[in-house]
């Protein structure tokens, strides 16, 4: 795991059978797109999101009547952990949760008067659901927003603390928090705001990031920035995409980050110059694919460098590499050079290097 930074200590909440907070692993998240009331199509795309590796999902309850939906996905044979999102009716957060939901998603303080929120607050502890706080830079109390002039990141931290207080006030501490913000630094420096102001676990996500590579590089930034702090304890990357995508996107800042308990293929490759004697872009594209179809049962590191002097020396900690020569390349092991392979056979090689080492 990444030590650049001790993990955060927050308290432990249970999402279902998943743990979020303490020092259990950072747990992906998503949200279907989907009509909630569309029982089939709904349940089709959680269950994609399940078999793409997503922790807990999401859904949207406009009205009482998409709780039913709630009901028949619990009794489907779905495994994977349900929030519901739940925005100014209280109503709708107590019929969730007598609907089987593991956890609600709302803002306190605009479900109404305190008697509102005492409601939510008692069921949930009553049936053990934990409340996500969900504060976004659009919808900040009026109050703060004259306050600071702007949702700022100090704007930001305080709606999230206020809206804390108001489930304490009825004895309610089964709480995450999450602050979002299509503004990349606004939501990493409210986030360390909280989590320098609270031990509740976080969850962290760059609201409205788009679509494609921006949107992935706007939420590696977000949220890689604070992982390698040692903050946040779930995640979601947003994509304006289909939601199996997010996934994808949350494996790989996780990997990159260094907070990846997956068992997985690191490749590592030198970006090329004028030295570099093979095609490696080539020789990059066909391996990685056939290399995302091998198994393996811990992490390890395959090294793609382009010439003797980026090869064995700079890659030493490599499982298994190749550095290339004119028409061939050095296949090395942790700096210890093996033998040499054509270039034209290097990819089948070190394809089947790579599966003999996953065997052992």
């Amino acid at each position: 795991m990444n030590e650049l930074f001790p993990r955060r200590k927050s308290r432990v909440i249970h999402v279902g059978d998943v743990i979020i907070g303490g020092n259990a692993p950072i747990s992906v998240q998503s949200m279907t797109n989907t009509d909630s009331h569309d029982y089939e199509t709904t349940y089709k795309q959680m269950k994609e999101l399940e078999e793409a590796g997503c922790d807990i999902v999401r859904l949207t309850l406009p009205d009482l009547a998409a709780c039913e939906t709630i009901k028949k996905l619990k009794k489907s044979n779905l495994k994977i952990p349900l929030v519901a999102d739940i925005h100014f009716d209280y109503r709708i957060a107590l019929a969730a949760a007598e609907s089987g939901i593991d956890k609600i998603r709302i803002n306190p303080g605009n479900i109404g008067a305190d008697e509102r929120v005492k409601a939510v607050a008692d069921v949930c502890r009553e049936r053990q659901i934990p409340i996500r706080i969900g504060i976004n830079s659009g919808s900040l109390e009026k109050s703060i927003l004259q306050k600071y002039g702007s949702p700022t990141p100090q704007a930001l931290a305080e709606s999230a603390l206020f809206h804390a207080k108001l489930l304490e006030k009825f004895d309610f501490y089964d709480i995450a928090i999450s602050i979002k913000s299509s503004t990349v630094r606004n939501m990493i420096e409210a986030k360390r705001i909280v989590a320098a102001s609270c031990d509740y676990p976080l969850h962290l996500g760059v609201t409205e990031a788009g679509r494609g590579d921006i949107g992935k590089l706007k939420s590696a930034i977000g949220i890689g920035t604070l992982l390698c702090e040692g903050i946040g304890d779930t995640i979601r990357v947003s994509l304006t995409d289909n939601p199996v995508r997010e996934i994808e996107a949350a494996k790989d800042i996780l990997r990159a980050s260094g907070h990846s308990d997956e068992n997985f293929i690191n490749i590592v490759s030198c970006p090329t110059c004028g030295r570099t004697k093979i095609d490696l872009i080539r020789i990059c594209e066909e391996l990685e694919p056939k290399l995302k179809q091998i198994q393996v049962n811990r992490k390890m590191t395959v090294a793609v460098m382009g010439c003797v002097v980026k090869g064995p020396g700079e890659a030493a900690e490599a499982d298994i590499g190749v550095a290339g020569a004119i028409g061939e390349a050095i296949l090395f092991s942790h700096g210890k050079i093996i033998r040499r392979i054509p270039e034209d056979r290097l990819v089948e090689e070190l394809v089947n290097e790579v599966k003999i080492l996953a065997e052992q």
